[in-house]
């Protein structure tokens, strides 16, 4: 069993430096070459995983815990999207703070970041938006 358990473990490295080449998009497309999350285990920043239907990206290194889940955790995970308006989401801090130019959907209109740095909402501070037509 040993010998199997080696070969595993080589695919399993191969794959992971192959999915950590891909691009957003094809990540996306090839969805199984990553993990899927799990509680108790280490992550490093940039890596990417799998949550239910969803591909996240790691923010920030940590150990996971169960109540800090991929689609409720922000500050540690980012969902992996090509969608050109994606729904804005509370910034945590500067590493997923909204930059100039940047694209939002926020209660179902679209807004472009007009600073870096940006962390706060549309109605929060509008002069940091500009609303779309």
């Amino acid at each position: 069993m040993g010998k199997w358990l080696q070969g595993a473990q080589e695919v399993r490295s191969a794959m992971d430096m192959a999915g950590a080449k891909l691009d957003d998009a094809s990540a996306l497309e090839a969805m199984a070459l990553y993990p899927r999350w799990e509680a108790g285990k280490s992550y490093a920043a940039d890596a990417r995983i799998r949550y239910g239907d969803f591909l996240y990206r790691v923010v920030q290194a940590h150990t996971s815990q169960a109540d800090w889940t991929p689609d409720q955790t922000p500050a540690l995970f980012v969902k992996v999207s090509l969608a050109e308006w994606p729904e804005w989401v509370q910034p945590t801090g500067v590493h997923d703070a909204y930059n100039t130019g940047d694209k939002v959907t926020y209660n179902g209109e679209h807004y472009v970041s007009l600073i870096d740095g940006n962390t706060w909402s549309p109605d929060a501070y509008p002069a940091g938006w500009e609303k779309q037509a």
